[in-house]
């Protein structure tokens, strides 16, 4: 899910996008150099706005890539009568493999942790088995690379995913290069939100290449934009054109941490 109302305000934005904008760019080529790639994505759709400009380049460059998706999708639109629940989380699980292909990832090797929409945990037992879940996958896929969420990206789930990730990565004997991508850091950051130096080396991907491969991806997500497949909840969420707009540029925003 994601808020229905979004809590930015334009100078967030501009500081955001001044922040962003300050980056190094990199050429396409950098993500060949980033081997075999495991992306955790917190709802379906998170995966092309954040990354799907990489996600694509790798393809393109023969690296394997896998995703884990951490929520089950399902409180977009949670007044829905048509859509049962569980319909729900098939439609956004359709979507999300739709995207995959679109991408050129093998969308039959994705792990689905199933955790609540909305209430992705950050702690407790059911974080602690999806830990080992994700842990577990990302070895068997023998990633180099793993792409998480912006650590302080501004939505809850966002963060527990990154959370997460963190945990499986500390139970791998040696953990694979962690870049982090921002997705409501772009309309909702605080400056205290976004980061430091001392976090990671920021830098912008040049993805001009793949960005109608990319877009096509977006559009995969049928039920987040307007007018939407699931008519039923005015209330429910539908990404807003300005939040596209940051998608729809020829660079894509990482955040490389460091080596621990």
């Amino acid at each position: 899910m994601k808020a229905k109302q979004p809590i930015s305000t334009s100078t967030n934005q501009h500081i955001n996008s001044s922040t962003f904008d300050n980056y190094p760019l990199r050429p396409a080529s950098y993500a060949a150099t980033l081997g075999r790639t495991v992306i955790v994505v917190p709802h379906p759709d998170d995966e092309a706005l954040g990354c799907g400009g990489l996600l694509a380049l790798l393809r393109q460059a023969g690296q394997p890539v896998a995703a884990a998706l951490v929520s089950d999708g399902t409180m977009s639109h949670p007044h829905s009568q048509e859509f049962s629940v569980a319909a729900r989380r098939e439609l956004r699980y359709a979507e999300l493999r739709h995207a995959l292909a679109v991408l050129d990832v093998a969308e039959n090797e994705t792990l689905y942790l199933g955790l609540p929409d909305s209430q992705v945990p950050s702690a407790g037992p059911a974080f602690e088995a999806a830990a080992r879940q994700l842990a577990d996958f990302i070895a068997q896929q023998q990633a180099e690379t793993v792409l998480v969420p912006w650590r302080r990206d501004p939505h809850p789930d966002h963060r527990a995913s990154s959370a997460l990730a963190s945990a499986a990565l500390a139970r791998l004997p040696t953990p694979p290069r962690r870049l982090e991508y921002v997705v409501w850091a772009w309309e909702r950051a605080a400056p205290e939100d976004l980061p430091r130096p001392d976090e990671g080396i920021g830098f912008r991907l040049d993805i001009g290449s793949v960005l109608a491969q990319k877009q096509r991806a977006i559009a995969a997500h049928r039920s987040q934009l307007a007018p939407g497949t699931i008519t039923d909840d005015p209330g429910g969420f539908l990404l807003s054109e300005a939040m596209l707009a940051h998608f729809a540029q020829p660079v894509e925003v990482f955040i490389e941490a460091p080596t621990p």
